[in-house]
């Protein structure tokens, strides 16, 4: 059995020796594989090595192209990194050929199988656990959480308390993948040189249920960064899709652009909170938030959110949506002082909803 290390592990040898020729990157933490290979690209080539640099998916590649490219020469440098993601999809027969190349690998090639689980009673698995460096990416135990979330919180910038880092575990639970998540957020949301407590984490994570697509406008409106990005949190973890609350929201801002053009021609109130599906008493006061400029600023920027959203070089749209509502919310901060500065007028919680607009949430959450 070849030895077994962690994504951490695998960072500070590399930083002392030269890496070996064969590794295999298993376990079901998509967080700590992602972790893996970005230590082998770091260590192995640098800045501006992609030429030595090839990437294969298993439910894409044959066993002969990988064959043939672990074989060629790296250039103007010393080794060659291939890896090859998904490799529990290639199929068997493809992966016949590489048998021989696992136990004769080429030394000037560092070659990476990445992969949640392999089926062990393949030739193929067991050669390759046989001869490769395995990288353990299981799931964390509880007692390496603490240590996991201080480190990605130093990368932030952040300082967390004891409380602050017990009441992410509470929220999130094991996920690495939420942990950061939440890690970020808090990292846009807490001033510099402040240490988190565990009211900060809650001020992102704990929210009403039935909060809509109109919660978030008006949170937008306020200012309220941390609840505008608790109520993005809440519908994003109900199922609904970065895409589909980006529309809602712009929806929503169509309506109060669309709301605040009658205005301005002299409509009447009642036909303005028709269209906002307002009651009349909220209308006015309600669109006295959103200054013209800034409702097309707002556009500026669901615009470019939906290009990224859409477009093939987002690879994490989660944060993009995020993002957006950060920026929202800096605009409000950027608005003129005067009589619409009055971010949530009394008579606008008092007055009688006619209807709560498009509610972004697909069911109630249980378990909390």
């Amino acid at each position: 059995m070849a030895p077994s290390l962690s994504p951490t592990q695998l960072q500070t040898i590399l930083s002392k020796q030269a890496p070996a020729p064969l590794y295999l990157v298993l376990g079901e933490e998509d967080v700590l594989r992602d972790q893996a290979v970005a230590v082998f690209k770091a260590a192995l080539l640098g800045e501006g090595g992609d030429f030595n640099y090839d990437l294969f998916y298993g439910d894409e590649a044959t066993g002969a192209d990988i064959r043939n490219c672990v074989s060629e020469l790296p250039a103007f440098a010393a080794r060659r990194l291939v890896v090859v993601k998904a490799a529990e999809k290639l199929p068997a027969k493809e992966t016949e050929v590489l048998i021989d190349y696992l136990n004769r690998p080429v030394e000037t090639t560092t070659l990476v199988f990445v992969s949640a689980k392999l089926d062990g009673r393949l030739k193929f698995t067991q050669a390759l656990t046989r001869q490769a460096v395995l990288i353990d990416c299981s799931p964390l135990k509880e007692w390496q959480l603490d240590g996991w979330i201080v480190k990605e919180a130093e990368q932030l910038g952040l300082r967390l308390d004891q409380q602050a880092q017990q009441a992410l575990k509470d929220f999130v639970g094991g996920s690495l993948q939420g942990l950061r998540r939440e890690l970020e957020k808090l990292a846009a949301y807490t001033l510099a040189n402040r240490v988190v407590t565990a009211a900060d984490v809650e001020a992102l994570r704990g929210l009403k249920p039935g909060e809509s697509i109109f919660d978030l406008t008006r949170a937008i409106a306020d200012g309220q960064r941390g609840r505008a990005l608790a109520i993005v949190a809440r519908n994003l973890e109900a199922g609904e899709s970065p895409l589909s609350l980006l529309g809602a929201l712009a929806w929503q801002y169509r309506r109060i652009w669309r709301a605040k053009e009658l205005l301005a021609d002299g409509g009447r109130e009642g036909e303005v909170a028709k269209v906002l599906r307002m009651d009349p008493v909220q209308a006015r006061s309600f669109l006295a938030c959103f200054p013209m400029e800034y409702v097309q600023a707002i556009s500026r920027l669901l615009f470019e959110a939906d290009s990224h959203l859409k477009g093939s070089g987002s690879s994490r749209p989660k944060m993009v949506l995020e993002q957006l509502v950060l920026r929202l919310c800096e605009l409000v901060a950027e608005k003129p002082p005067g009589p619409q500065r009055t971010m949530t007028p009394p008579g606008l919680r008092r007055g009688r909803t006619v209807s709560n607009v498009r509610t972004v949430r697909s069911g109630n959450r249980t378990g909390r």
